[in-house]
């Protein structure tokens, strides 16, 4: 049983920065995607970030590239997101998710094609 455990939210001010992490276990995660999606109130689950466990390419969505980075520590089996230049659009609750066979290039950004699923983490930017 896949076990994904998000910490790391809360309230932060505009320009500022958290780190989430998300501590996998239930498996073997070598040949795992992982990834985080967020979902701001009303509003549909959206693409984060994403990368294979084994591998090395990670892939952002166009709205947080260049101040989100998505990693990973083996020895602790956690995948991590470090979210950086916080602004009140970044408001949302923050999911970390895992499939052992998605596509990352074809379906990253499709929120049913990911099998497993965190509990999610609440992430508050003020302005």
């Amino acid at each position: 049983q896949v076990q994904l455990v998000e910490s790391g939210g809360g309230l932060v001010q505009a320009g500022g920065s958290l780190r989430l992490s998300c501590a996998a276990s239930g498996r073997t995660f070598s040949t795992y995607a992982m990834g985080w999606f967020r979902q701001a109130p009303g509003k549909e689950r959206e693409f984060v970030a994403a990368m294979r466990w084994s591998g090395s390419s990670t892939y952002y969505a166009a709205s947080v590239k260049g101040r989100f980075t998505i990693s990973r520590d083996n020895a602790k089996n956690t995948v991590y997101l470090q979210m950086n230049s916080l602004n009140p659009e970044d408001t949302a609750v923050y999911y970390c998710v895992a499939d052992s066979s998605l596509s990352l290039s074809r379906d990253r950004t499709i929120a049913s094609m990911w099998n497993y699923w965190g509990q999610g983490t609440q992430v508050t930017v003020s302005s």
